[in-house]
């Protein structure tokens, strides 16, 4: 795919240019050997700013280990970034995004970000007027809204397609807009047998004071496995996400104290004899579960040969039981500590239990190393949960407080440190910036039993959290990611 003999840049651009399109699986094995040839040079280079940082980026996004020192020939004797740099636009944005890859400790890609982050701030602050009309850079509020590494993949391909200029249609875009438009037809062929699964349940009718979410949960399931390949494990994905919004809304808004004791019960002894102690919509919501769940047991089964019901069924268990927690708060008016709250939130988000269906579709081996890794919660579970989290509370909590709620992140923290809601928001932020310097670790250190495609799909849901609440509920109020639905599911490339 690649000539040896081209420049490092025009490697790295072309490579930049294959996976920002989507099109990095066809050129897989090309663009690692591409990338481990010139990571055994790459301090001898001399590249510019801008090339430095892309080959940083795309060497550990590859999982390939490249040092933040290749940076220090940008500092000054104090060690401080240059300033003669933010003559480089092209640079500062590589820059900026380059330092979403660092690791715990990298203090230099620290001092990367808020030289970078102010640079960009200040250049979107000073438009320039046209016609008496703002001129807004949209390169770097793009940027800034969020960083690369935290975008969904599937919808950062569709954006970088449509926004390619028009007069440079290469046949590599030509394949990009191909290559979408095929998977978002294989989207439609899941969405198509999951609303008739989800019309043969008849849960609508019976569960009328539950959100009915499912072209919401299927932009969960593309988000985070959106190979087309991956289909089974995508429509199990959304049937999950499908009940986990059903049951959080029997444990917030509709459930009784001694009800949801019953139903997390009846999920800890996973018996169908369970179901006769439950209220009627109960009986239905767990026997529509524990059916749902059990027919993914024996996919699985048939697959791998492997009976992953106690696994799948412990999530569910550890989920309910976190949910119940969370309603006793509640009922009692109570604030937990910030610790307390996040100990129990990042296992009541639910991302365990997505990760844990999701580990049995894509994983090409069941190890018991894996496995015992998978049931003690390693960090590839609750770190893309905490993300899930706290990008979950900056975005409800205003709503949650005003509804005299205070068992969220945001509330939790703000009182036990007498801070402000502002200053409680920035500390989410940052921890969420500091759990994914911890899963930029796992990546390009692989240290880990999972498979690499396991891995992959647990920061993509990280990342569709981030893309969810972006800019509000988007799962509560999906008006707020309708267009991005639209995009992923409905509307394809008009080539």
């Amino acid at each position: 795919m690649v000539d040896e003999e081209l420049e490092p840049l025009v490697i790295f651009k072309i490579v930049g240019e294959i996976q920002r399109l989507g099109l990095g699986d066809y050129f897989g094995k090309d663009i690692e050997s591409a990338l481990r040839r010139l990571a055994c040079k790459f301090g001898d280079l001399e590249l510019d700013l801008h090339a430095t940082a892309l080959g940083f980026t795309l060497l550990r996004q590859s999982g390939i280990f490249i040092s933040q020192d290749i940076f220090k020939q940008f500092m000054d004797e104090n060690e401080n970034f240059k300033p003669s740099l933010c003559n480089d636009k092209e640079g500062m944005i590589s820059l900026y995004e380059a330092s979403y890859f660092g690791f715990e400790g990298e203090h230099l890609l620290v001092k990367a970000k808020a030289f970078t982050k102010e640079y960009l701030l200040s250049n979107n602050n000073n438009h320039s007027k046209q016609e008496d009309k703002l001129i807004v850079d949209d390169d770097v509020n793009h940027t800034l809204g969020l960083a690369l590494r935290y975008r969904m993949p599937k919808l950062e391909a569709r954006l970088y397609i449509e926004t390619h200029p028009k007069d440079v249609e290469t046949a590599l875009l030509q394949l990009a807009m191909l290559d979408f438009n095929r998977a978002q037809l294989m989207y439609q062929q899941d969405l198509h047998e999951l609303a008739r699964w989800w019309k043969d349940l008849e849960l609508s009718e019976k569960l009328s004071f539950a959100r009915d979410r499912l072209m919401e949960c299927l932009f969960w399931g593309i988000g985070t496995l959106p190979k087309p390949e991956l289909s089974s494990g995508r429509k199990a994905l959304t049937r999950v996400f499908k009940f986990i919004t059903i049951i959080d809304d029997i444990y917030d808004v509709y459930g009784t104290i001694d009800e949801l004791e019953l139903f997390t019960n009846a999920i800890e002894r996973w018996n169908i004899n369970a179901i006769d102690e439950l209220p009627d919509y109960m009986k239905v919501t767990f026997l529509a579960l524990y059916n749902t769940v059990n027919e993914i047991g024996y996919e699985i089964l048939k697959q791998k040969g492997f009976n992953c019901i106690p696994y799948l069924k412990r999530s569910w268990e550890d989920m309910t039981k976190a949910f119940l927690v969370e309603a006793k708060w509640l009922q009692n008016s109570q604030t937990p500590t910030f610790e307390e709250y996040l100990n129990n939130g990042w296992v009541s988000v639910s991302g365990v239990v997505a990760l844990t269906h999701i580990f049995f579709f894509v994983s090409p081996q069941i190890t018991p190393e894996a496995l015992h890794c998978l049931r003690n919660n390693h960090d590839i579970l609750r770190l893309p949960s905490m993300v899930f989290r706290l990008s979950n509370d900056l975005a409800t909590s205003e709503a949650e407080i005003e509804r005299g709620e205070t068992a969220n992140a945001i509330s939790c923290y703000a009182k036990e440190k007498g801070v402000t809601m502002k200053d409680a928001r920035k500390h989410l932020s940052n921890l969420i910036d500091e759990s994914w310097k911890k899963l930029n670790e796992i990546q390009v250190l692989n240290d880990t039993p999972f498979s690499v495609d396991f891995v992959e799909a647990a920061m993509n849901l990280a990342r569709t959290a981030q893309c969810a609440y972006q800019h509000g509920d988007g799962h509560g109020s999906p008006e707020l990611i309708k267009k991005k639905i639209l995009s992923l599911i409905v509307d394809p490339i008009h080539l």
